[in-house]
């Protein structure tokens, strides 16, 4: 198990760089590289845009990656998710700017982008169903929850090379090549990925099945959707914070409030430093008292939290912007912790790798493609300096999720109690 949980979370670290790194990106470099006859914010937006299309995306993968998953296997999704986003992650790096070729740049980027997210929409239900199949019953959210420290390593990796070149770069060294280099360096790390996967065992649920779904999309529209929409609404939450915090945060932090970019990225990485090392710590609490409560807890904190979080970061004080995006993380991964082990013993094994992923990814849509761009444009609705519009909105996201996760089940397993030999 831990062989196979370190080679689960390995992965999705890699595979959440690659799209992590181009939400940095976007935040910082691409609107006046990619749409320089925009207005700063209008260019925002539009680099926004691209990134969400990644979102848009990832449902469209994780129907593609679940049916290989639920007919062919959960082994070759990490294979082919890997080498589809890492591809894409290279090229991105490669594509010319708007100077010099013109309206084919965004173009070319969208594309990329949404190549990104079909793979990117695989990866996650592959390496969770196979960590969870192979666990045990009264262990399953600790060992499930490895793949769930992946993003935050893969975001930390991310902002960590965008951080050591900004800190090494002139801004017009940054802006020609440096801002190229991450994308180039996920080639490395997806042969790296792919040499780590080469010899994961299938997953023994999967093998298990006599009667394998044939066209488990179907089966999971006729038969899950009311599933697939609850819990679609209740992840949005977790997307909606993970991207105010990482992407919209950035671009507000340094366009709007002239913070710094070492600085913003410094008291960003802090938040998800923690929120990575606790997130075992939570995942156990899941299987002591299980799933659902602490989905709801976390969703609970979520809606107190966002208004104090907008107010601690239009302060521009790196403490108390840190301290913001803190307790943000702290609700985030009460309920990610979890994730991993609830959503797959939500459904059959026959549509799981389906219905799992396209649950998962469609929260992606709902919170995670529209959150920076509202964001941005209700801070340029707003007169005042605290920019309670996006506190609001992420209010309101987070007592949406929480009315869909009271709608859902527990499911933890029932401890066996075992009877004790009768005496004689």
């Amino acid at each position: 198990m831990l062989r196979l949980a370190a080679a689960s979370l390995a992965g999705t670290a890699i595979e959440f760089y690659d799209f992590f790194v181009y939400g940095t990106a976007a935040a910082l470099i691409l609107g006046p590289l990619f749409f320089p006859t925009f207005s700063p914010v209008a260019g925002t937006l539009a680099a926004f845009g691209t990134f969400g299309v990644g979102f848009v995306a990832r449902p469209l993968g994780s129907v593609l990656f679940g049916h290989i998953g639920d007919r062919h296997g959960r082994r070759p999704v990490l294979v082919g998710s890997l080498l589809l986003t890492g591809g894409a992650t290279v090229a991105v790096g490669c594509v010319p700017t708007y100077d010099t070729i013109g309206v084919a740049a965004p173009v070319l980027l969208l594309v990329l982008r949404f190549l990104q997210g079909l793979g990117l929409g695989g990866e996650w239900g592959g390496a969770v169903l196979l960590t969870a199949e192979h666990a045990p019953a009264e262990r399953r959210g600790l060992w499930s929850s490895f793949p769930q420290v992946g993003p935050a390593v893969g975001f930390l990796l991310a902002n960590g090379v965008v951080l050591a070149l900004s800190a090494t770069l002139s801004e017009a060294q940054f802006a020609q090549w440096g801002w190229r280099v991450p994308f180039w360096a996920a080639g490395v790390l997806a042969v790296v990925g792919l040499w780590l996967r080469s010899s994961l065992a299938e997953s023994p649920s999967f093998l298990g099945i006599d009667d394998h779904a044939r066209v488990p999309l179907v089966e999971v529209a006729r038969d899950h959707w009311r599933l697939v929409l609850l819990t679609a609404g209740a992840l949005a939450v977790g997307y909606a914070i993970f991207y105010a915090v990482t992407t919209w945060s950035l671009a507000y932090g340094t366009e709007r409030l002239g913070v710094s970019r070492t600085v913003m990225l410094t008291c960003i990485m802090a938040a998800v430093v923690v929120k990575g090392s606790l997130t075992p710590v939570a995942a156990l609490l899941g299987d002591r008292y299980g799933r659902r409560p602490l989905c709801l807890a976390g969703c609970a904190a979520a809606a107190l939290w966002m208004f104090p979080m907008v107010a601690l970061l239009a302060t521009g004080a790196p403490l108390l912007m840190f301290l913001g995006f803190l307790g943000a993380m702290l609700a985030f991964i009460t309920m990610f912790a979890v994730i991993a082990a609830y959503l797959p013993e939500l459904y059959e094994p026959r549509v799981r790798c389906t219905g799992a992923a396209v649950g998962y990814n469609l929260g992606g849509v709902v919170g995670g493609a529209l959150t920076p761009i509202i964001a941005t444009a209700l801070v340029e609705q707003s007169d005042g300096r605290v920019p309670w519009g996006v506190g609001a909105y992420l209010t309101g996201i987070a007592l949406l999720s929480l009315g869909c996760f009271a709608l859902l089940p527990e499911t933890r397993p029932v401890p066996v109690v075992r009877a004790e030999p009768a005496m004689d």
